[in-house]
């Protein structure tokens, strides 16, 4: 993780986001900040036909069970202080829980499109052979990482060229749970590529 933060401040921007759930959460989905826009799929639709990529939120991607913050109920998250033991010990648990969270099996080799933000993790001259794709800006670069089922390990069939970290696109290709750890942040899922385009907003139906 970079160092943008002191330790404790690092403690106390997490903590804070947990303590506030309207901003972290989002119909039940463990987000910091609203997700980019993705055009949501009909709720009743046929599958898509071989070789067709199927949009998906953010949101999709989240167990709809999974509640990223029961083990911190009950708890006064605004009262820790920077440099208060308490707070370091949950900030740790927090991201032991985070760093393992479950994903929606129901998209598991599921050929998707999804929009998001780049988080360069191999940047060469010929372009990006390796990225997180996350679904706000400054995510594991500007703030703290989101929960595992929010990040995806993006691995371009080729070097994705023209994007800069935090540059937003559109990726497609098949999607696994394969957990990656890596300096910028967990992720539960990974999906090697087949198209790595530039953001456009969702054009109104």
């Amino acid at each position: 993780m970079p160092t943008l933060f002191r330790p404790a401040a690092l403690v106390t921007v997490t903590l804070l986001a947990c303590a506030t759930p309207a901003l972290a959460q989002t119909d039940g989905v463990p987000l910091m900040k609203p997700s980019i826009t993705a055009s949501a799929p009909a709720a009743k639709t046929a599958p898509p036909a071989a070789g067709t990529f199927r949009t998906i939120t953010w949101e999709a991607l989240v167990p709809p069970d999974w509640d990223p913050f029961a083990e911190f109920k009950g708890i006064d998250l605004g009262s820790l202080q920077d440099g208060d033991p308490k707070a370091t010990l949950m900030l740790k648990r927090m991201r032991e829980v985070w760093d393992k969270a479950p994903v929606n099996t129901a998209l598991v080799g599921q050929q998707v499109r999804i929009p998001g933000f780049v988080v360069p993790l191999e940047d060469t001259k010929d372009g990006i052979k390796e990225f997180l794709l996350v679904p706000y800006f400054g995510a594991c670069v500007h703030s703290p990482p989101p929960p595992s089922n929010q990040i995806i390990h993006v691995l371009p069939k080729s070097p994705a060229r023209g994007f800069r970290s935090m540059d937003a696109v559109w990726i497609t290709g098949t999607l696994r749970n394969t957990q990656t750890d890596s300096f910028m942040g967990a992720s539960s899922w990974r999906l090697d590529a087949v198209g790595v385009t530039p953001y456009e907003t969702p054009k109104a139906r």
